[in-house]
């Protein structure tokens, strides 16, 4: 099987041919009108065979046997403490928030509305208020709830029995008894025969962080019951997260997914497994140490992909409000004596994931040199290739434009675009053919990464081949380069033929104002700051409308400023932020 660890073997000469052979006879079809054709095959030749079997197979997969008995409880040799910084979710007792919208539980179909997203549904049956901040106060209400969706939701119907919501509601429903809340009878039975479907619905067509969702749920069951049953439960789960840890935390303790917010969410994950291991030892005494040393090295990550502010880089299906804030999840780690792998300074390179942090003064950047992810699982991934983020005295300056949705359509299209993020589009086009929701076609590969220090300056550079199939070829090279009173961002395209070619560097609401200038911008922000920009190079420099999505149901109005060339390549163009 192809490992996603294995991508830098894109740069294999006979393997990268052989993928331009490919995108070359794609293309074709795209020039005869065949472009739908095109984009299907460009997007399913990069899935596992795996995943198309078990996405046909699971159709036929036949329910176990659900009216058995529940199996007995463990023993628990410890008690249930929440991380903290998780939202609450539950304004009433039959009134919720998710994604940005408020909505009421009135009834049992509301549990499936027609008409309410689809994320914000999975979210009801999540049960994550179980274990958000002040859950004890809140415990009445959790309890009826709990009896109320298991009489309004009969096994295996409605989006409650779909594997990933499954899964976080075990966790979340287990969790909430070891924390001191005494279940009924009826919550047992019915996480049992939850249990026992989710057993045979395993997420193999998606893998990612689905399939870690799904063994994490089965370990939790496992060692919440005893006996056979559960022992069946406990080993599947733990044979699954050995093998997907492997495969889905690069050596820089990425995930794989490159998305920030998905990396914290599967770093709680693991720092709850270690947690579960205090309370039931002798189930997972010898799984601790390697989940310990792993949430060490993910914690490192995070910290490096963090902005100033508190809240991570907004790259891959990131935004604010649904994973736990870096301080947050150190805090919670800190309680099994783990501390973050990773050493402060001027430049940290994550190469097995591909990004740059480079700090300067006041300045703090991200530069994305990364693959839109896992090949067999771009899913979240943006056509955001040679994108930068940059911070101002722990302020937000440059900023990708976040998402606000995931619900299919022109939105979601929109902010997945290349023209939604601080890097440039060439002949209106993505640097990856990003399309329905969570695909990818033709993708944008990065090489030629190096970064370097010298004196107060740090620089990184790369380049990316996501434009080859057009005419002539054109290759975007960027270079980010900081000092303690100046960001340089440089970019040269190459190749042959006339393009027009489009920089943008969008900007964050809290910039309070922005004057042009003869060469330029002067920006003014918070408490008097003054940024002066000066564009070289360019045919065109202006200022555009934009918007900035940093959570999920949430669009900000915000200025964008834009360099535009038409012409012959190859071109040049600077843009200096000068204090």
């Amino acid at each position: 099987m192809f490992r996603y660890g294995m991508s830098r073997a894109w740069r294999d000469r006979e393997s990268w041919n052989l993928h331009r052979k490919w995108d070359d006879v794609l293309t074709l079809q795209d020039s005869l009108g065949l472009g739908h054709v095109g984009r299907f095959l460009r997007t399913v030749r990069h899935l596992r065979a795996g995943q198309v079997v078990n996405r046909v197979t699971r159709r036929f997969t036949r329910l176990p046997a659900l009216d058995g008995l529940p199996p007995k409880l463990r023993q628990a040799e410890g008690t249930w403490h929440n991380c903290v910084g998780r939202p609450v979710s539950m304004l009433a007792p039959k009134l919720f928030r998710f994604v940005g919208l408020d909505a009421e539980l009135l009834t049992g179909a509301d549990w499936n509305r027609t008409g309410r997203a689809k994320l914000w549904l999975y979210n009801l049956h999540y049960f994550d208020d179980l274990r958000a901040d002040g859950a004890a106060e809140r415990a009445p209400w959790h309890r009826e709830l709990i009896e109320r969706w298991r009489a309004d939701n009969p096994p295996a119907s409605g989006n409650g029995w779909e594997p990933y919501p499954l899964s976080l509601r075990i966790v979340n429903w287990i969790a909430w008894v070891l924390g001191g809340n005494t279940p009924t009878d009826s919550m047992l039975q019915s996480l049992a025969v939850q249990t026992r479907v989710l057993r045979t619905r395993l997420e193999y067509h998606l893998l990612g962080n689905h399939l870690l969702a799904n063994a994490k749920a089965l370990v939790f069951a496992g060692c919440f019951f005893s006996g056979s049953e559960a022992d069946d439960w406990l080993q599947m789960g733990l044979a699954l997260l050995d093998a997907e840890l492997r495969e889905q935390i690069l050596a820089d303790g990425a995930h794989f997914e490159l998305s920030p917010m998905y990396h914290a969410i599967i770093l709680e994950d693991v720092l709850d497994l270690i947690q579960l291991s205090q309370i039931f030892p002798a189930a997972l005494a010898a799984k601790r140490q390697a989940w310990q040393v792993l949430a060490a090295r993910m914690l490192g990550w995070l910290a490096a992909m963090t902005h100033t502010d508190g809240e991570v880089a907004f790259f891959n299906d990131a935004a604010a409000g649904i994973a736990r804030a870096h301080a947050d999840l150190s805090t919670y780690a800190a309680r099994f004596g783990i501390s973050s792998e990773h050493k402060e300074g001027p430049l940290r390179q994550l190469a097995a994931s591909g990004y740059t942090r480079l700090q300067a003064g006041p300045f703090c950047a991200i530069f994305d040199a990364a693959e839109i992810g896992p090949s067999y699982l771009p899913g979240h991934g943006h056509a955001d290739a040679l994108a930068v983020e940059v911070s101002l005295d722990g302020r937000r300056l440059i900023t990708n434009g976040g998402t606000s949705t995931y619900e299919p359509g022109q939105l979601r299209d929109q902010e997945r675009a290349t023209a939604s993020h601080a890097t440039v589009e060439i002949d209106g086009h993505s640097s990856s053919e990003v399309w329905a929701s969570f695909r990818v076609g033709r993708r944008a590969h990065p090489f030629g990464v190096a970064c370097g220090a010298a004196d107060d300056n740090v620089w990184a550079e790369a380049s990316h081949d996501g434009y080859r199939w057009l005419p002539g070829k054109p290759v975007h090279q960027r270079r980010v380069k900081l000092s303690p009173s100046t960001v340089s961002i440089t970019d040269r395209i190459t190749g042959e033929g006339a393009h027009a070619v489009v920089g943008r560097f969008p900007l964050h609401p809290t910039v309070s104002s922005v004057s042009p200038e003869p060469d330029g911008w002067r920006l003014e922000l918070a408490k008097g700051r003054v940024v002066r920009v000066r564009v070289t190079g360019a045919q065109q420099h202006f200022l555009a409308d934009g918007y900035y999505a940093p959570a999920f149901g949430q669009r900000l109005a915000r200025p964008v400023l834009q360099w535009r060339c038409d012409g012959p390549l190859p071109l040049n163009v600077e843009m200096r932020f000068e204090l």
